[in-house]
């Protein structure tokens, strides 16, 4: 967790091959999985916001891919120290018109 903006933006740009200026949130964890950084772009630049938990650890997902990409809910859930995927939350529902 040694890296700050420039490197982390860097890391998203080169290793990840994606946008950073593009409003997503980046969510990175160190490997005893006790902090997070988010680097975000707004407007007119970047943000780093990190938490550090003094006791416990985040419960991070297991998955082989480089990124996963989650809601806002879900980053919630990762944060308050809960799983990304609970499996008794609401489905998302996407309709086209109301009648």
């Amino acid at each position: 967790m040694r890296k700050s903006i420039n490197g982390l933006s860097m890391l998203v740009e080169g290793a990840l091959e994606l946008d950073p200026f593009s409003g997503y949130l980046f969510v990175f964890s160190n490997r005893r999985r006790n902090i997070v950084k988010v680097l975000y772009w707004e407007r007119n630049g970047f943000c780093l916001w990190q938490k550090r938990l003094e006791k416990d650890r985040f419960k991070w997902p297991d998955t082989k891919e480089k990124t996963l990409e989650i809601g806002s809910r879900e980053l919630n859930w990762l944060l308050d120290g809960l799983e990304i995927h609970q499996n008794n939350a609401h489905g998302s529902l996407r309709y086209r018109t109301v009648l």
